[in-house]
């Protein structure tokens, strides 16, 4: 049994200021921590892309956008904000809970449900919450973020969209999810390896990818706590950078 628990999903993004805008205002989420990298990542926590990058954590998600000129759209009777980039995000018309995370679920794509929930249930060991015949809803905890799998029935197209869910675990625990995946002849994008950061903890990581090729990060639990403390400064270093970036002048 994996003691995981949910940290965060990564996004590539093309606009950081128009990105920005979204999650803080129209969202409201808090700038936790901003990185700046003028090189690639090992863990390709970037992409594989090896130019500038940058790296930003956010939380308080999803508050009331009524009062924003950001276009409210409507799918199957529940509205959502669609952030730059074409990501999605249902919008649940009730108090934001204070006693657990305000991201109810992350929401992927299978191409075969039943191989999606022998990965994420029998291999990693995620908790199954709900399950329809199109769907899983799975995680760690009953007060975590959950990760929905909705079955489409076709191979799932990445195109260049970039994406991966994090989770942390304890230190001692990465080692026997690499056996577990080699034994089962899974993928292991990235072997067990330590990444730093200038001034910061060194993490231990280990990079998977599911049946459909969806990332998967396990970080480990010790180290994470400590990279992950909110630093104050971070709203105006992502200013201060985006205002910087001749990228895109």
């Amino acid at each position: 049994m994996v003691s995981g628990r949910a940290l965060h999903f990564v996004f590539k993004v093309a606009d950081r200021t128009l990105t920005a805008k979204f999650y803080r205002d129209v969202l409201g989420m808090k700038v936790l921590r901003h990185e700046e990298f003028s090189e690639g990542c090992e863990a390709a926590c970037n992409g594989p892309y090896a130019n500038r990058w940058s790296k930003t954590m956010s939380s308080e998600s999803l508050k009331r956008a009524a009062d924003t000129n950001w276009p409210v759209k409507e799918q199957n009777g529940l509205k959502y904000l669609e952030a730059p980039g074409g990501y999605k995000f249902y919008i649940i018309d009730k108090p934001q809970p204070v006693d657990k995370d305000p991201v109810v679920k992350v929401s992927l794509a299978s191409s075969n449900l039943a191989k999606s929930i022998a990965y994420w249930n029998v291999l990693l060991t995620l908790k199954i919450f709900e399950k329809t015949d199109k769907s899983a809803t799975l995680g760690f905890s009953n007060d975590q973020s959950k990760l929905e799998l909705i079955d489409i029935g076709i191979p799932v197209d990445h195109a260049k969209a970039y994406g991966r869910i994090a989770f942390s675990c304890p230190f001692e625990e990465q080692p026997i999810i690499d056996q577990k995946i080699q034994e089962a002849k899974g993928k292991i994008l990235t072997p067990l390896i330590s990444l730093d950061t200038p001034g910061k903890a060194t993490v231990r990581v280990i990079i998977l990818a599911d049946p459909d090729d969806h990332e998967i990060c396990f970080v480990d639990d010790e180290s994470f706590r400590q990279l992950s403390q909110v630093d104050p400064n971070s709203d105006a270093d992502l200013d201060k950078y985006i205002k910087s970036d001749k990228s895109r002048a």
